[in-house]
Protein backbone atom coordinates (compact mmCIF):
# COMPACT_ATOMS: atom_id res chain seq x y z
CA UNK A 1 0.00 0.00 0.00
CA UNK A 2 0.87 3.20 -1.22
CA UNK A 3 0.22 5.06 1.84
CA UNK A 4 2.41 3.22 3.98
CA UNK A 5 5.67 2.74 5.27
CA UNK A 6 7.98 0.09 7.07
CA UNK A 7 10.95 1.14 8.70
CA UNK A 8 13.31 -0.13 11.91
CA UNK A 9 11.85 0.50 15.45
CA UNK A 10 13.44 -1.01 18.58
CA UNK A 11 15.04 -3.90 16.56
CA UNK A 12 12.61 -5.04 15.37
CA UNK A 13 9.94 -3.39 12.70
CA UNK A 14 7.16 -0.61 12.75
CA UNK A 15 4.41 0.63 10.44
CA UNK A 16 3.85 4.15 10.00
CA UNK A 17 1.62 6.67 8.19
CA UNK A 18 -0.04 9.66 8.13
CA UNK A 19 -3.87 10.22 8.84
CA UNK A 20 -6.62 12.07 8.10
CA UNK A 21 -5.19 15.59 9.27
CA UNK A 22 -1.80 14.78 8.82
CA UNK A 23 -0.33 13.46 12.01
CA UNK A 24 2.44 10.81 11.95
CA UNK A 25 1.20 7.19 13.36
CA UNK A 26 2.97 4.77 13.67
CA UNK A 27 2.65 0.86 15.53
CA UNK A 28 5.25 -1.56 16.40
CA UNK A 29 4.81 -5.02 14.57
CA UNK A 30 5.64 -8.21 15.95
CA UNK A 31 7.36 -9.67 12.68
CA UNK A 32 10.80 -10.73 12.52
CA UNK A 33 11.52 -10.04 8.99
CA UNK A 34 10.73 -7.84 6.17
CA UNK A 35 8.48 -9.62 3.75
CA UNK A 36 6.08 -10.83 7.61
CA UNK A 37 6.67 -7.37 8.48
CA UNK A 38 4.89 -6.22 5.35
CA UNK A 39 2.11 -8.29 5.43
CA UNK A 40 1.61 -7.53 9.33
CA UNK A 41 1.32 -3.59 8.08
CA UNK A 42 -1.41 -3.81 6.37
CA UNK A 43 -3.19 -5.64 8.60
CA UNK A 44 -2.45 -2.96 11.34
CA UNK A 45 -3.05 -0.12 9.36
CA UNK A 46 -6.72 -1.76 8.22
CA UNK A 47 -7.71 -2.11 11.83
CA UNK A 48 -6.11 1.35 13.14
CA UNK A 49 -8.26 3.01 10.13
CA UNK A 50 -11.04 1.35 10.94
CA UNK A 51 -11.12 2.59 14.53
CA UNK A 52 -10.69 6.47 13.56
CA UNK A 53 -12.97 6.38 10.75
CA UNK A 54 -16.26 6.47 13.11
CA UNK A 55 -15.23 9.25 14.96
CA UNK A 56 -13.65 11.42 12.37
CA UNK A 57 -11.23 14.45 12.62
CA UNK A 58 -12.49 16.65 15.70
CA UNK A 59 -12.43 20.83 15.04
CA UNK A 60 -9.06 20.90 17.02
CA UNK A 61 -7.41 18.50 14.70
CA UNK A 62 -8.13 20.08 11.55
CA UNK A 63 -7.59 23.50 13.12
CA UNK A 64 -4.19 22.35 13.62
CA UNK A 65 -3.75 21.14 10.33
CA UNK A 66 -4.67 23.57 8.27
CA UNK A 67 -2.83 26.35 10.27
CA UNK A 68 0.09 24.11 9.66
CA UNK A 69 -0.38 23.96 5.50
CA UNK A 70 -0.81 28.07 5.64
CA UNK A 71 2.80 28.19 6.95
CA UNK A 72 3.75 31.58 7.77
CA UNK A 73 1.36 33.09 5.69
CA UNK A 74 -0.77 36.21 7.74
CA UNK A 75 -3.96 34.09 7.71
CA UNK A 76 -1.47 31.56 9.93
CA UNK A 77 -0.70 33.61 12.02
CA UNK A 78 -3.67 35.14 13.25
CA UNK A 79 -5.40 32.13 13.24
CA UNK A 80 -3.10 30.94 16.70
CA UNK A 81 -4.38 33.54 18.33
CA UNK A 82 -8.23 33.04 17.25
CA UNK A 83 -7.75 29.60 17.77
CA UNK A 84 -7.60 30.28 21.26
CA UNK A 85 -11.36 31.10 21.77
CA UNK A 86 -12.65 29.03 18.74
CA UNK A 87 -11.03 26.03 20.14
CA UNK A 88 -12.40 26.17 23.34
CA UNK A 89 -15.43 25.91 22.22
CA UNK A 90 -15.29 23.79 19.29
CA UNK A 91 -12.17 21.67 19.61
CA UNK A 92 -13.41 18.48 20.93
CA UNK A 93 -16.74 18.52 18.32
CA UNK A 94 -16.48 16.70 14.90
CA UNK A 95 -17.56 19.16 12.31
CA UNK A 96 -20.40 17.00 12.39
CA UNK A 97 -21.76 18.15 15.59
CA UNK A 98 -21.43 21.92 14.76
CA UNK A 99 -24.79 23.69 14.14
CA UNK A 100 -26.61 26.68 14.41
CA UNK A 101 -27.53 26.67 18.16
CA UNK A 102 -23.86 25.70 19.48
CA UNK A 103 -22.25 28.92 17.40
CA UNK A 104 -25.09 31.14 19.21
CA UNK A 105 -23.75 29.85 22.46
CA UNK A 106 -20.53 30.46 20.80
CA UNK A 107 -21.60 34.01 20.12
CA UNK A 108 -23.34 34.80 23.51
CA UNK A 109 -20.05 33.55 25.49
CA UNK A 110 -17.83 35.92 23.21
CA UNK A 111 -20.07 38.46 24.66
CA UNK A 112 -20.29 38.07 28.09
CA UNK A 113 -16.68 38.02 27.56
CA UNK A 114 -16.66 41.83 26.75
CA UNK A 115 -15.93 40.72 22.78
CA UNK A 116 -17.88 42.74 19.54
CA UNK A 117 -20.12 40.96 17.32
CA UNK A 118 -17.06 41.90 15.01
CA UNK A 119 -15.32 39.54 16.70
CA UNK A 120 -16.97 37.25 16.76
CA UNK A 121 -17.67 36.92 13.27
CA UNK A 122 -14.44 36.57 12.46
CA UNK A 123 -13.41 34.16 14.82
CA UNK A 124 -16.15 32.01 13.46
CA UNK A 125 -15.15 33.07 9.72
CA UNK A 126 -11.72 31.74 10.56
CA UNK A 127 -13.87 28.41 11.64
CA UNK A 128 -15.22 28.40 8.64
CA UNK A 129 -12.25 28.46 6.37
CA UNK A 130 -10.78 25.95 8.14
CA UNK A 131 -13.28 23.25 7.74
CA UNK A 132 -13.74 24.56 3.86
CA UNK A 133 -9.74 23.53 3.53
CA UNK A 134 -10.81 20.12 5.06
CA UNK A 135 -13.66 19.11 2.47
CA UNK A 136 -10.71 20.46 -0.40
CA UNK A 137 -8.06 18.24 1.00
CA UNK A 138 -10.81 15.36 1.64
CA UNK A 139 -10.31 15.32 5.30
CA UNK A 140 -14.10 15.90 5.80
CA UNK A 141 -16.89 15.21 3.55
CA UNK A 142 -18.55 17.90 3.91
CA UNK A 143 -18.65 20.98 5.67
CA UNK A 144 -21.46 22.39 8.54
CA UNK A 145 -22.99 25.75 7.89
CA UNK A 146 -21.57 28.00 10.06
CA UNK A 147 -23.57 30.53 11.29
CA UNK A 148 -22.32 34.01 12.21
CA UNK A 149 -23.58 37.69 13.09
CA UNK A 150 -23.80 40.06 11.11
CA UNK A 151 -20.58 42.02 10.17
CA UNK A 152 -21.32 45.40 11.83
CA UNK A 153 -20.29 48.20 9.47
CA UNK A 154 -17.49 50.30 11.04
CA UNK A 155 -17.04 53.80 11.37
CA UNK A 156 -14.68 54.58 8.59
CA UNK A 157 -12.63 57.86 9.71
CA UNK A 158 -12.17 59.35 5.82
CA UNK A 159 -9.54 62.59 5.88
CA UNK A 160 -9.79 65.41 3.62
CA UNK A 161 -6.41 66.38 1.27
CA UNK A 162 -5.37 68.72 4.32
CA UNK A 163 -5.82 66.22 6.78
CA UNK A 164 -3.79 64.10 4.98
CA UNK A 165 -1.23 66.25 4.42
CA UNK A 166 -0.99 67.21 7.90
CA UNK A 167 -0.38 63.46 9.10
CA UNK A 168 2.42 63.26 6.58
CA UNK A 169 3.99 66.30 8.57
CA UNK A 170 3.56 65.02 11.95
CA UNK A 171 5.43 61.44 10.97
CA UNK A 172 8.58 62.14 12.55
CA UNK A 173 10.59 58.71 11.30
CA UNK A 174 11.65 58.78 8.10
CA UNK A 175 10.40 55.13 7.61
CA UNK A 176 7.10 55.83 9.49
CA UNK A 177 6.48 59.23 7.09
CA UNK A 178 7.39 56.85 4.04
CA UNK A 179 5.09 54.25 4.85
CA UNK A 180 1.89 56.60 5.39
CA UNK A 181 3.25 58.18 2.01
CA UNK A 182 2.70 54.69 0.68
CA UNK A 183 -0.56 53.73 2.27
CA UNK A 184 -1.77 57.23 1.01
CA UNK A 185 -0.49 57.13 -2.32
CA UNK A 186 -1.41 53.58 -3.57
CA UNK A 187 -4.26 52.44 -1.25
CA UNK A 188 -2.45 49.23 0.06
CA UNK A 189 -3.36 47.72 3.55
CA UNK A 190 -0.41 48.03 6.14
CA UNK A 191 0.55 44.60 5.64
CA UNK A 192 1.23 45.21 1.93
CA UNK A 193 3.29 48.31 2.43
CA UNK A 194 5.87 46.61 5.37
CA UNK A 195 6.17 43.14 2.67
CA UNK A 196 7.17 45.53 -0.15
CA UNK A 197 10.74 44.87 -1.65
CA UNK A 198 12.86 47.22 -3.87
CA UNK A 199 12.80 44.38 -6.70
CA UNK A 200 9.21 45.37 -6.88
CA UNK A 201 9.80 49.18 -7.69
CA UNK A 202 10.24 49.57 -11.15
CA UNK A 203 11.15 53.73 -11.14
CA UNK A 204 11.51 53.11 -15.66
CA UNK A 205 8.09 51.87 -15.40
CA UNK A 206 6.79 53.77 -13.00
CA UNK A 207 5.14 51.03 -10.97
CA UNK A 208 4.56 49.71 -7.36
CA UNK A 209 4.11 45.91 -7.37
CA UNK A 210 2.09 44.90 -4.02
CA UNK A 211 2.23 41.49 -4.87
CA UNK A 212 3.97 38.78 -3.63
CA UNK A 213 5.29 35.92 -5.95
CA UNK A 214 3.98 33.02 -3.18
CA UNK A 215 0.65 34.57 -2.54
CA UNK A 216 1.10 33.92 1.02
CA UNK A 217 -1.99 36.07 1.84
CA UNK A 218 -5.57 35.72 0.70
CA UNK A 219 -6.09 39.30 0.72
CA UNK A 220 -5.78 41.17 -2.96
CA UNK A 221 -3.43 43.05 -3.85
CA UNK A 222 -2.72 45.28 -7.20
CA UNK A 223 0.02 46.90 -9.01
CA UNK A 224 -0.34 50.03 -8.80
CA UNK A 225 1.30 53.42 -10.90
CA UNK A 226 3.25 56.19 -8.71
CA UNK A 227 2.12 59.46 -8.41
CA UNK A 228 4.67 62.42 -8.28
CA UNK A 229 4.56 61.83 -4.34
CA UNK A 230 5.02 58.31 -3.94
CA UNK A 231 7.64 58.80 -6.68
CA UNK A 232 9.99 61.55 -4.52
CA UNK A 233 9.45 59.10 -1.25
CA UNK A 234 10.62 55.88 -3.16
CA UNK A 235 13.63 57.86 -4.53
CA UNK A 236 15.05 59.40 -1.38
CA UNK A 237 14.32 55.88 0.08
CA UNK A 238 16.26 54.17 -2.33
CA UNK A 239 19.20 55.87 -2.15
CA UNK A 240 19.81 55.36 1.76
CA UNK A 241 18.05 51.77 1.56
CA UNK A 242 20.19 48.93 3.67
CA UNK A 243 17.72 45.89 2.99
CA UNK A 244 15.91 44.71 0.19
CA UNK A 245 12.49 46.20 2.05
CA UNK A 246 11.25 49.30 1.24
CA UNK A 247 10.28 50.26 4.95
CA UNK A 248 13.47 49.86 6.92
CA UNK A 249 15.08 51.23 10.10
CA UNK A 250 18.18 50.23 11.66
CA UNK A 251 19.14 48.09 8.57
CA UNK A 252 16.21 45.89 9.34
CA UNK A 253 12.80 45.54 7.83
CA UNK A 254 9.98 46.88 9.55
CA UNK A 255 7.26 45.09 11.09
CA UNK A 256 4.87 47.46 12.39
CA UNK A 257 4.27 51.02 12.19
CA UNK A 258 0.99 51.19 14.15
CA UNK A 259 2.56 53.47 17.05
CA UNK A 260 4.39 55.62 14.94
CA UNK A 261 1.18 56.46 12.69
CA UNK A 262 -0.95 56.78 15.83
CA UNK A 263 1.78 59.07 17.58
CA UNK A 264 1.74 61.06 14.29
CA UNK A 265 -2.24 61.68 14.20
CA UNK A 266 -2.18 62.84 17.82
CA UNK A 267 -0.07 64.90 17.02
CA UNK A 268 -1.60 66.79 14.14
CA UNK A 269 -4.83 66.21 16.24
CA UNK A 270 -7.08 64.72 14.11
CA UNK A 271 -8.74 62.81 16.67
CA UNK A 272 -9.71 59.07 15.90
CA UNK A 273 -8.38 57.52 12.97
CA UNK A 274 -7.46 53.79 12.78
CA UNK A 275 -4.02 52.65 10.33
CA UNK A 276 -6.76 51.08 8.00
CA UNK A 277 -8.69 53.99 7.85
CA UNK A 278 -5.75 55.59 5.42
CA UNK A 279 -6.72 52.54 2.87
CA UNK A 280 -10.53 54.01 3.11
CA UNK A 281 -9.37 57.78 2.63
CA UNK A 282 -7.50 57.11 -0.47
CA UNK A 283 -9.96 54.94 -2.04
CA UNK A 284 -12.76 57.57 -1.02
CA UNK A 285 -10.91 60.50 -2.06
CA UNK A 286 -10.69 58.55 -5.70
CA UNK A 287 -13.98 58.14 -6.36
CA UNK A 288 -15.07 61.63 -5.42
CA UNK A 289 -12.45 62.80 -7.61
CA UNK A 290 -14.57 60.91 -10.52
CA UNK A 291 -11.91 57.90 -11.09
CA UNK A 292 -14.23 55.24 -12.24
CA UNK A 293 -15.33 52.55 -9.63
CA UNK A 294 -13.55 50.16 -11.82
CA UNK A 295 -10.13 51.52 -12.07
CA UNK A 296 -10.24 52.43 -7.77
CA UNK A 297 -11.13 48.51 -7.49
CA UNK A 298 -8.09 47.72 -9.54
CA UNK A 299 -5.63 49.79 -7.15
CA UNK A 300 -7.35 48.25 -3.90
CA UNK A 301 -6.84 44.84 -5.10
CA UNK A 302 -10.71 43.85 -5.12
CA UNK A 303 -11.70 40.32 -6.86
CA UNK A 304 -15.00 42.61 -8.44
CA UNK A 305 -16.16 45.87 -8.27
CA UNK A 306 -19.58 44.86 -6.27
CA UNK A 307 -16.99 44.28 -2.90
CA UNK A 308 -15.86 48.38 -3.61
CA UNK A 309 -19.22 49.74 -4.49
CA UNK A 310 -20.37 47.72 -1.21
CA UNK A 311 -17.71 49.31 0.79
CA UNK A 312 -17.69 52.90 -0.47
CA UNK A 313 -20.84 53.86 -1.77
CA UNK A 314 -22.75 55.14 0.99
CA UNK A 315 -20.04 57.66 1.56
CA UNK A 316 -20.28 59.14 -2.14
CA UNK A 317 -23.94 60.22 -2.61
CA UNK A 318 -23.33 62.88 -4.92
CA UNK A 319 -22.42 59.68 -7.61
CA UNK A 320 -26.28 59.51 -7.48
CA UNK A 321 -27.13 63.06 -8.09
CA UNK A 322 -27.52 62.35 -11.87
CA UNK A 323 -30.53 59.57 -11.32
CA UNK A 324 -32.15 61.97 -8.60
CA UNK A 325 -32.03 64.84 -10.55
CA UNK A 326 -34.52 63.09 -13.17
CA UNK A 327 -37.30 63.51 -10.85
CA UNK A 328 -37.19 66.51 -10.37
CA UNK A 329 -40.78 67.59 -11.41
CA UNK A 330 -41.29 71.27 -9.68
CA UNK A 331 -40.25 73.01 -12.85
CA UNK A 332 -43.00 71.18 -14.93
CA UNK A 333 -45.65 74.00 -16.87
CA UNK A 334 -49.01 72.70 -17.29
CA UNK A 335 -50.44 73.65 -20.98
CA UNK A 336 -52.50 76.56 -21.01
Amino acid sequence: MSNISIGRFRGGFCVYWRDEVGRRRRHSLEARTRTEAEAEAIEVYRRESARSEPRGATVSEIWEAYVKDLGDRPAGVTMGYTGKAVLQHFGAHTPANIDKDLCLAYRATRLEQGKSDGTVHTELGHLRMALSWAVKTKVIEEAPAIWRPAKPETDKRILDKVEMRALVEATRAPHTRLAVILLLGTAARVGAILDLTWDRIDFEAGSINLRLPDSRTRKGRAIVPMSGMTRAALSSAKEAALTDYVIEHGAKPVKKVRKGILAAVERAKLGHVRIHDLRHTAAVTMLSEGVPLEMVSQCLGHSNTAITFKTYARYLPQHMQQAVDVLDFMDIRTAS
